[in-house]
């Protein structure tokens, strides 16, 4: 494993995803360190980003002050909140003013599994720790509005958490998809965005999203 660099991070989301496949999310939160191997990630397009609009994108109409993140240095992570209750992790990606992420969909957890098991209590088993974007959040414990922007390649402190992201020197086989639960067309194979470790145990069940399918 080599630590993450922006030069690395500095592509367009849909050909950094790939790369973050078999890549090590570790992050320390109130003295506790937790490590999730990622299997299974997907990219989004901000506005004028790539050679088309995506619009299942947090930055297709512009800026904003939620996904300011987005738009800034590569290696920082954009954490938002989804449905008002689960902190999601997503990589930046691009250069500066190009706004992309890579939303960490999945992982096993490698290091930490006691920590993650505390602030998991509903898992059952090891390979649910982090098993979709909301529970991967909880795992290792980054928290919407807390942790957004935390510096995964320096390691700076943000709000009492600090974040590491190693990849792997060999890149990983993969296989790619629709994005999960994207509703219309940014949901269907027009957009085959979701890039995972293929028969990983610990990848995330797929659904369509509302308006999506496989004839979308």
């Amino acid at each position: 494993m080599t630590p993450a660099t922006r030069p690395k991070l500095s592509g367009l989301p849909v050909e950094v995803a790939p790369l973050l496949l078999g890549a090590v999310l570790t992050t320390v939160v109130a003295g506790e360190e937790v490590a999730v191997r990622l299997t299974e990630v997907e990219a989004y397009h901000g506005l004028g980003t790539g050679d088309r609009p995506d619009p299942g994108s947090h930055a297709r109409m512009g800026p904003t002050a939620r996904n300011a993140v987005m738009w800034g240095e590569p290696g920082h992570l954009y954490v938002y909140l989804s449905h008002g209750i689960h902190s999601c992790v997503n990589v930046v990606c691009g250069p500066v003013g190009v706004a992309g992420g890579v939303l960490l969909r999945a992982g096993e957890v490698i290091r930490g599994a006691d920590a993650a098991f505390r602030r998991r209590p509903a898992a059952r088993t090891p390979r649910d720790l982090a098993r979709g974007p909301g529970r991967l959040g909880e795992a290792v414990a980054l928290r919407h509005p807390l942790h957004d922007g935390i510096d995964a390649i320096t390691g700076a402190e943000r709000h009492g958490a600090v974040a590491r992201l190693d990849l792997p020197d060999v890149p990983v086989p993969f296989v790619s998809g629709p994005r999960v639960g994207v509703a219309g067309v940014a949901g269907t194979a027009a957009f085959p965005w979701r890039f995972r470790i293929d028969g990983d145990p610990t990848v995330s069940p797929f659904r369509w999203g509302r308006g999506a399918g496989p004839a979308g």
